[in-house]
Protein backbone atom coordinates (compact mmCIF):
# COMPACT_ATOMS: atom_id res chain seq x y z
CA UNK A 1 0.00 0.00 0.00
CA UNK A 2 0.67 3.35 -0.87
CA UNK A 3 0.07 6.69 0.66
CA UNK A 4 1.29 9.98 0.28
CA UNK A 5 1.59 12.71 3.91
CA UNK A 6 0.78 16.13 2.73
CA UNK A 7 2.96 19.03 4.71
CA UNK A 8 0.67 22.01 6.45
CA UNK A 9 1.46 25.56 6.81
CA UNK A 10 -0.23 27.45 9.42
CA UNK A 11 -2.34 30.38 8.26
CA UNK A 12 -2.43 31.56 12.09
CA UNK A 13 -1.11 30.79 15.62
CA UNK A 14 -2.64 32.30 18.07
CA UNK A 15 -0.36 31.35 21.62
CA UNK A 16 -3.53 31.91 24.65
CA UNK A 17 -0.84 30.98 27.57
CA UNK A 18 0.73 28.39 28.99
CA UNK A 19 -0.93 25.65 30.39
CA UNK A 20 -0.53 23.17 33.82
CA UNK A 21 0.80 20.34 32.20
CA UNK A 22 3.52 22.11 30.66
CA UNK A 23 2.15 22.55 27.12
CA UNK A 24 0.91 26.23 25.50
CA UNK A 25 -2.85 27.03 24.80
CA UNK A 26 -3.18 27.80 21.15
CA UNK A 27 -5.32 28.64 18.13
CA UNK A 28 -4.49 28.15 15.07
CA UNK A 29 -5.66 27.49 11.68
CA UNK A 30 -3.52 24.94 9.61
CA UNK A 31 -4.20 23.82 5.92
CA UNK A 32 -2.50 20.82 4.12
CA UNK A 33 -0.73 21.52 1.25
CA UNK A 34 0.27 19.47 -2.19
CA UNK A 35 3.89 18.82 -0.62
CA UNK A 36 4.32 15.83 0.34
CA UNK A 37 5.68 12.59 1.55
CA UNK A 38 5.39 9.30 0.22
CA UNK A 39 5.04 5.99 2.54
CA UNK A 40 5.19 2.47 1.53
CA UNK A 41 3.39 0.23 3.67
CA UNK A 42 3.14 -3.65 3.01
CA UNK A 43 2.65 -7.22 5.25
CA UNK A 44 6.09 -9.33 5.26
CA UNK A 45 7.15 -12.43 6.55
CA UNK A 46 10.14 -11.41 8.53
CA UNK A 47 10.72 -12.65 12.19
CA UNK A 48 11.74 -8.98 13.11
CA UNK A 49 7.70 -7.65 13.02
CA UNK A 50 7.76 -4.00 12.52
CA UNK A 51 10.32 -2.84 10.53
CA UNK A 52 11.24 1.01 9.16
CA UNK A 53 13.36 2.31 6.66
CA UNK A 54 14.31 5.88 5.52
CA UNK A 55 15.73 7.82 2.23
CA UNK A 56 17.02 10.13 4.38
CA UNK A 57 19.92 8.66 6.81
CA UNK A 58 18.92 12.31 9.17
CA UNK A 59 15.62 10.49 10.10
CA UNK A 60 15.74 8.21 13.38
CA UNK A 61 14.49 5.32 12.80
CA UNK A 62 14.25 4.48 16.08
CA UNK A 63 11.58 5.55 18.70
CA UNK A 64 12.40 8.93 18.38
CA UNK A 65 10.68 8.93 14.99
CA UNK A 66 7.10 9.38 14.91
CA UNK A 67 6.25 6.75 12.21
CA UNK A 68 7.55 4.31 14.84
CA UNK A 69 5.83 5.51 17.50
CA UNK A 70 2.82 5.40 15.46
CA UNK A 71 2.57 1.87 14.25
CA UNK A 72 3.55 0.70 18.02
CA UNK A 73 1.09 2.41 19.44
CA UNK A 74 -1.37 1.07 16.65
CA UNK A 75 -0.34 -2.63 17.08
CA UNK A 76 -0.86 -2.05 21.06
CA UNK A 77 -4.02 -0.75 21.03
CA UNK A 78 -5.63 -3.64 17.97
CA UNK A 79 -3.77 -6.61 19.65
CA UNK A 80 -2.51 -7.06 16.14
CA UNK A 81 0.69 -9.57 16.15
CA UNK A 82 1.99 -9.13 12.51
CA UNK A 83 5.16 -8.10 10.21
CA UNK A 84 5.28 -5.03 8.39
CA UNK A 85 7.90 -3.16 6.41
CA UNK A 86 7.00 1.01 6.30
CA UNK A 87 9.65 2.83 3.85
CA UNK A 88 9.63 6.59 4.02
CA UNK A 89 10.49 8.59 0.79
CA UNK A 90 10.90 12.19 2.47
CA UNK A 91 10.44 15.09 0.60
CA UNK A 92 9.07 17.60 3.55
CA UNK A 93 12.13 19.19 5.29
CA UNK A 94 12.71 18.40 8.95
CA UNK A 95 12.57 21.22 11.49
CA UNK A 96 10.64 23.50 9.06
CA UNK A 97 7.38 24.23 10.94
CA UNK A 98 5.74 21.73 8.06
CA UNK A 99 4.49 19.02 10.45
CA UNK A 100 6.62 16.47 8.28
CA UNK A 101 6.86 13.91 11.23
CA UNK A 102 3.50 14.75 12.47
CA UNK A 103 1.90 14.16 9.08
CA UNK A 104 3.82 10.86 8.37
CA UNK A 105 2.66 9.04 11.54
CA UNK A 106 -0.90 10.33 10.88
CA UNK A 107 -0.79 8.98 7.64
CA UNK A 108 0.99 5.56 8.84
CA UNK A 109 -1.88 5.04 10.85
CA UNK A 110 -4.38 5.18 8.31
CA UNK A 111 -2.70 3.45 6.25
CA UNK A 112 -2.30 0.12 9.01
CA UNK A 113 -6.04 0.90 9.90
CA UNK A 114 -7.00 0.41 5.84
CA UNK A 115 -4.70 -2.62 5.58
CA UNK A 116 -5.71 -4.51 8.53
CA UNK A 117 -9.23 -3.98 8.41
CA UNK A 118 -9.56 -2.58 11.67
CA UNK A 119 -11.94 -0.16 10.25
CA UNK A 120 -10.80 2.01 13.39
CA UNK A 121 -13.27 5.12 13.41
CA UNK A 122 -11.06 8.58 12.80
CA UNK A 123 -12.13 10.02 16.33
CA UNK A 124 -10.46 6.93 17.72
CA UNK A 125 -7.23 7.08 15.24
CA UNK A 126 -7.29 11.18 16.43
CA UNK A 127 -7.49 9.63 20.64
CA UNK A 128 -4.49 7.53 19.50
CA UNK A 129 -2.39 10.57 17.75
CA UNK A 130 -2.50 13.01 20.67
CA UNK A 131 0.00 10.70 22.47
CA UNK A 132 2.54 10.88 19.51
CA UNK A 133 2.44 14.27 19.28
CA UNK A 134 0.09 17.99 18.92
CA UNK A 135 0.15 18.34 15.40
CA UNK A 136 -0.89 14.56 14.83
CA UNK A 137 -4.57 14.46 15.57
CA UNK A 138 -5.04 17.49 12.65
CA UNK A 139 -3.52 14.73 9.67
CA UNK A 140 -5.74 11.94 10.53
CA UNK A 141 -8.88 14.51 9.24
CA UNK A 142 -6.87 15.41 5.94
CA UNK A 143 -8.68 18.69 5.86
CA UNK A 144 -7.83 22.53 6.82
CA UNK A 145 -9.18 23.33 10.30
CA UNK A 146 -9.07 25.20 13.53
CA UNK A 147 -7.21 23.86 16.12
CA UNK A 148 -7.60 24.67 19.86
CA UNK A 149 -6.30 23.17 23.34
CA UNK A 150 -2.42 21.87 22.50
CA UNK A 151 -3.66 21.36 19.22
CA UNK A 152 -5.36 18.59 19.80
CA UNK A 153 -9.04 19.49 19.28
CA UNK A 154 -9.59 19.71 15.60
CA UNK A 155 -12.50 21.55 13.95
CA UNK A 156 -13.23 20.99 10.08
CA UNK A 157 -12.74 24.10 8.20
CA UNK A 158 -13.36 25.02 5.04
CA UNK A 159 -11.03 27.16 2.70
CA UNK A 160 -12.65 29.92 0.30
CA UNK A 161 -10.40 29.00 -1.87
CA UNK A 162 -7.13 27.12 -3.08
CA UNK A 163 -3.92 29.28 -2.34
CA UNK A 164 -0.92 29.17 -4.09
CA UNK A 165 2.58 29.26 -2.28
CA UNK A 166 6.01 29.85 -2.80
CA UNK A 167 7.91 27.74 0.41
CA UNK A 168 11.20 29.36 1.26
CA UNK A 169 13.50 27.76 4.23
CA UNK A 170 17.52 28.37 4.99
CA UNK A 171 19.91 25.56 6.02
CA UNK A 172 18.89 25.91 9.79
CA UNK A 173 15.79 24.38 11.66
CA UNK A 174 14.35 25.83 14.75
CA UNK A 175 13.30 23.63 17.29
CA UNK A 176 9.59 24.05 18.25
CA UNK A 177 9.59 23.50 21.89
CA UNK A 178 12.85 25.95 22.13
CA UNK A 179 10.28 28.30 20.24
CA UNK A 180 7.74 27.86 22.66
CA UNK A 181 9.77 28.54 25.59
CA UNK A 182 10.79 31.99 24.71
CA UNK A 183 7.44 32.89 23.57
CA UNK A 184 6.66 35.25 26.77
CA UNK A 185 9.56 37.18 26.80
CA UNK A 186 10.53 37.77 23.48
CA UNK A 187 10.57 41.06 22.06
CA UNK A 188 9.34 42.63 18.42
CA UNK A 189 12.32 43.93 15.98
CA UNK A 190 12.14 47.11 15.20
CA UNK A 191 10.72 47.72 11.30
CA UNK A 192 9.53 43.96 10.83
CA UNK A 193 6.11 43.42 10.36
CA UNK A 194 4.22 41.11 13.01
CA UNK A 195 0.46 42.66 12.34
CA UNK A 196 -2.34 40.33 10.64
CA UNK A 197 -2.42 40.39 7.37
CA UNK A 198 -5.60 39.98 5.35
CA UNK A 199 -5.68 38.50 2.48
CA UNK A 200 -8.44 36.11 0.15
CA UNK A 201 -11.15 36.35 3.29
CA UNK A 202 -8.03 35.14 6.24
CA UNK A 203 -6.61 36.30 8.30
CA UNK A 204 -2.53 35.54 8.68
CA UNK A 205 -0.64 36.26 11.87
CA UNK A 206 1.52 33.92 13.96
CA UNK A 207 2.47 34.44 17.68
CA UNK A 208 5.51 32.24 17.62
CA UNK A 209 7.72 34.87 14.66
CA UNK A 210 8.15 36.97 17.91
CA UNK A 211 10.42 34.48 19.79
CA UNK A 212 11.91 33.18 16.34
CA UNK A 213 13.11 36.35 14.64
CA UNK A 214 14.48 37.65 17.81
CA UNK A 215 17.24 34.75 17.34
CA UNK A 216 17.05 34.02 13.63
CA UNK A 217 16.87 37.52 12.24
CA UNK A 218 17.67 36.13 8.71
CA UNK A 219 13.45 34.96 8.89
CA UNK A 220 12.54 38.15 9.25
CA UNK A 221 15.29 39.50 6.72
CA UNK A 222 12.93 36.80 4.51
CA UNK A 223 9.60 37.53 5.43
CA UNK A 224 10.55 41.60 5.05
CA UNK A 225 11.75 40.92 1.78
CA UNK A 226 9.09 38.64 0.68
CA UNK A 227 6.80 41.36 1.82
CA UNK A 228 8.43 43.67 -0.95
CA UNK A 229 8.45 41.90 -3.31
CA UNK A 230 5.45 42.75 -6.26
CA UNK A 231 4.11 39.34 -7.01
CA UNK A 232 3.61 38.35 -2.82
CA UNK A 233 0.28 39.15 -1.80
CA UNK A 234 1.24 38.52 2.17
CA UNK A 235 4.10 36.39 3.68
CA UNK A 236 4.43 34.45 7.16
CA UNK A 237 6.85 31.91 9.12
CA UNK A 238 4.83 28.87 9.37
CA UNK A 239 4.31 27.11 12.86
CA UNK A 240 7.82 27.65 14.27
CA UNK A 241 9.89 27.75 11.53
CA UNK A 242 12.20 27.56 9.80
CA UNK A 243 9.82 27.86 6.49
CA UNK A 244 8.32 31.06 5.24
CA UNK A 245 5.92 30.88 2.93
CA UNK A 246 4.45 33.63 0.41
CA UNK A 247 1.16 33.57 -1.37
CA UNK A 248 1.26 34.58 -4.57
CA UNK A 249 -1.25 36.78 -6.48
CA UNK A 250 -2.60 35.85 -9.44
CA UNK A 251 -0.76 34.87 -12.24
CA UNK A 252 2.71 35.13 -10.31
CA UNK A 253 5.40 32.79 -11.47
CA UNK A 254 6.87 31.45 -7.79
CA UNK A 255 10.03 30.13 -9.89
CA UNK A 256 11.20 33.00 -10.96
CA UNK A 257 10.73 34.54 -7.21
CA UNK A 258 12.34 31.20 -5.23
CA UNK A 259 15.24 32.45 -8.44
CA UNK A 260 15.05 36.18 -7.28
CA UNK A 261 15.56 35.35 -3.88
CA UNK A 262 18.75 32.91 -3.96
CA UNK A 263 20.25 35.62 -5.97
CA UNK A 264 19.58 38.49 -3.57
CA UNK A 265 19.25 37.02 -0.10
CA UNK A 266 20.63 32.91 -0.16
CA UNK A 267 21.75 31.22 -2.81
CA UNK A 268 21.48 27.72 -0.58
CA UNK A 269 17.32 28.48 0.23
CA UNK A 270 15.60 25.44 0.18
CA UNK A 271 12.19 26.53 -2.25
CA UNK A 272 9.05 24.89 -3.00
CA UNK A 273 5.69 26.20 -5.11
CA UNK A 274 3.08 24.02 -3.98
CA UNK A 275 -1.09 25.21 -3.25
CA UNK A 276 -3.70 24.32 -0.73
CA UNK A 277 -5.43 20.95 -0.73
Amino acid sequence: MKVRAPAKINLSLKILGRRSDGFHEIETLIAPISLCDDIKIERTDSAEGFQFDCDDPSVPTGDDNLIVRAAKSFFAATKLKSSVLIELKKRIPHGAGLGGGSSDAASALLALNELFGTKLPRGALAKMAETIGSDVPFFIFQAPALCKGRGELVTAVKLKGKLSLLLLKPAFVVSTAWAYSRWQHSREIPEVRYQAQEFAGQTFMNDLERPVFEKFVFLAELKMWLLNQREVATALMSGSGSTVFALLSENADANVIAKRAKTELDPELWTCATQTL
